[in-house]
């Protein structure tokens, strides 16, 4: 569904259910559903941020395109959430991985690593041929 906001900033409920063709009563329901969670003025009036409204978007295109219910919306969301929260608890075990290792080859093999390796006295060849080749 193509993005059909104008520019950064907070809507109100009504300029979003106009925005999007939706009566204000169904952003209502989602909000009560815990699909969408605008924020409040001091006067109690819903603010919808520009994240509120690609999460509606996504929420409007699984309903109207893919036909699913409120309920399948919520698990879907809830399911995309958790994704997300693992994919940032990933990428943030890469990074510190990534971070060790450099440390380690900016700091070279420290003696306990150099104790630990055991030099060859002799090289070894490895033939690739088969032995039944090498005997014919």
């Amino acid at each position: 569904m193509p993005t059909k906001r104008r520019s950064k900033g907070a809507y109100m409920i009504s300029a979003v259910a106009e925005m999007y063709d939706i009566h204000p009563q169904t952003l209502r329901l989602y909000e009560r559903e815990g699909l969408l969670k605008p924020s409040r003025t001091e006067g109690n009036t819903r603010l919808y941020t520009d994240e509120d409204l690609e999460r509606l978007e996504f929420i409007l295109n699984l309903a109207r395109d893919l036909g699913v219910n409120i309920s399948g919306i919520a698990i879907i969301l809830q399911m995309r959430e958790r994704m997300e929260e693992m994919n940032r608890q990933m990428q943030s075990f890469v990074d510190y991985v990534r971070t060790e290792m450099l440390q380690h080859i900016q700091q070279g093999f420290s003696a306990a690593n150099d104790a630990a390796m055991v030099p060859l006295r002799k090289a070894v060849v490895i033939d690739p041929a088969p032995a039944r080749e090498r005997k014919r």
